[in-house]
């Protein structure tokens, strides 16, 4: 309940933001008695698909800490804790990064990587991942989040959201005014949009959102498989990596809010939605990292 509510008020705030934004620039104003005019709609498609990503990436850090309660260790309280700074720090320093935070919630085995800057993000990992995995085996998944940093994949999601959330608004936009006037075709009285434009412009909202979740999540899944080569790389050798993703394959893995699951180990939904490679066999990731040549060395140097 917790992370709905957040989730909810996040977007709340996201939209009141937007609205602003749009208002002061003047990109609202897309619907004219003239017409439609492209380009007052391209700019406000713009401004609400890459503003509406990019906001979210400014708050995933401090969302990620409320809707999943991770507690960050600033001093270690015993051993584990040491442990997993340490490995995180030996690894940023590898990669060539400043040292993210470090923290740790609880839940199913799971961890996951925010941030909206590469120098200043966020690694968490879960208790259940601790308990369920051997120490090399949670080595190995640090060192898949800390890749995601390295490469620069919060950034790189955001981007390609983006770019998909203006497609949505503009493609929606403009079918919906040219449903809107072969339906009002006959109508003497057409000078403003339509009971069909309102209808048609949420009907396909929906629609190629959900055409854009598949494309984000395709991208998601090609991070996934450099996230993995990176920690091969992290660790100097491929098997803890191969290893762990095997043991998540038989682990109910726990559920991240949307906003950071592509930043996770493991995912659990369609696999045309499915932020990551189909864990329950992880044989795509297995043979990836298989064919890579001894010498490969990987995205984090």
């Amino acid at each position: 309940m917790k992370r709905i509510a957040l989730f909810l008020l996040t977007n709340i705030a996201v939209v009141v933001v937007l609205g602003i934004v749009a208002n002061l620039l003047g990109v609202n104003r897309y619907l004219t008695a003239n017409g439609l005019n492209l380009g007052a709609l391209l700019g406000f498609a713009f401004v609400i698909g890459m503003g509406g990503a990019f906001i979210s990436l400014l708050m995933s850090k401090p969302m990620a800490k409320m809707s999943m309660g991770v507690k960050i260790i600033n001093q270690p309280a015993n051993a584990d804790e040491a442990w997993i700074v340490d490995t995180v720090r030996k690894f940023a320093d590898k990669a060539g990064i400043q040292m993210p935070e470090v923290g740790i919630y609880q839940g199913e085995p799971n961890a996951f990587a925010t941030g909206a800057f590469k120098n200043s993000a966020l690694v968490a990992v879960s208790s259940g991942l601790l308990q369920g995995m051997t120490r090399e085996e949670v080595e190995a998944v640090i060192g898949h989040e800390v890749a995601h940093v390295a490469n620069g994949d919060m950034v790189t999601m955001a981007l390609i959201q983006g770019v998909m959330n203006t497609f949505v608004v503009f493609l929606s936009r403009v079918i919906g005014y040219a449903i809107d006037s072969f339906l009002r075709r006959n109508d003497d009285n057409n000078s403003g949009p339509g009971i069909g434009y309102m209808i048609s412009t949420v009907v396909l909202d929906m629609l190629f959102g959900v055409l854009a979740s598949i494309i984000v999540a395709w991208f998601s899944r090609q991070r996934e498989f450099r996230a993995d080569a990176g920690a091969a790389h992290l660790m100097g050798r491929k098997q803890p990596m191969i290893s762990a993703l095997y043991r998540l394959g038989g682990m109910h893995p726990g559920v991240l809010p949307q906003t950071m699951q592509a930043m996770g180990i493991t995912g659990n939904i369609g696999k045309l939605f499915s932020s990551h490679p189909r864990s329950r066999s992880a044989s795509p990731r297995y043979r990836e990292l298989n064919n890579r040549g001894p010498g490969y060395s990987g995205p984090c140097k």
